[in-house]
């Protein structure tokens, strides 16, 4: 079989990535097949292979369809610079910070929380009397067996 013919089966097979995934990355506008058979069955030149292997290395880095879609239109249009895609990634890589950050307040958070606590399943009152929030309570809080 020629490489400007290949059938999503073949495709599949060769790249590691599943049937259902390519006609998702067609549907999505990602993907474009060079032609349909007689039969109507998408055929991939060769270039599915290269496309396919950037879509895989964007998506493990968490980048959006959309803009892998503007990646790659911005490719086949001749257009796409090393420029295009290095701002794309620095973005990223701003947003991986700031999760990062994110995510060690909230570690030091429940360090704190799990430190503070007298035994399992009490907090230690002085500790969070100024950390209770909504609104005052009027009643006393009583214990599920009433007392």
């Amino acid at each position: 079989m020629r490489a400007a013919g290949q059938q999503i089966g073949a495709v599949a097979k060769r790249s590691g990535v599943s049937v259902k995934t390519i006609r998702f990355y067609c549907d999505q506008g990602l993907l474009h097949p060079a032609s349909r058979s007689e039969g109507r069955y998408r055929l991939f030149d060769a270039s599915i292979y290269e496309d396919l292997s950037l879509i895989r290395t964007l998506r493990a880095i968490e980048i959006p369809l959309a803009t892998i879609r503007t990646v790659l239109e911005a490719r086949r249009s001749g257009i796409c610079t090393c420029e295009n895609l290095q701002t794309t990634i620095r973005d990223k890589t701003g947003e991986i910070h700031q999760r990062i950050e994110d995510l060690k307040a909230l570690e030091a958070e429940l360090v704190r929380m799990l430190s503070s606590w007298e035994t399992c399943g009490r907090p230690s009152p002085q500790d969070h009397q100024d950390k209770v929030r909504g609104p005052a309570r009027t009643r006393p809080i009583r214990s599920p067996g009433g007392a």
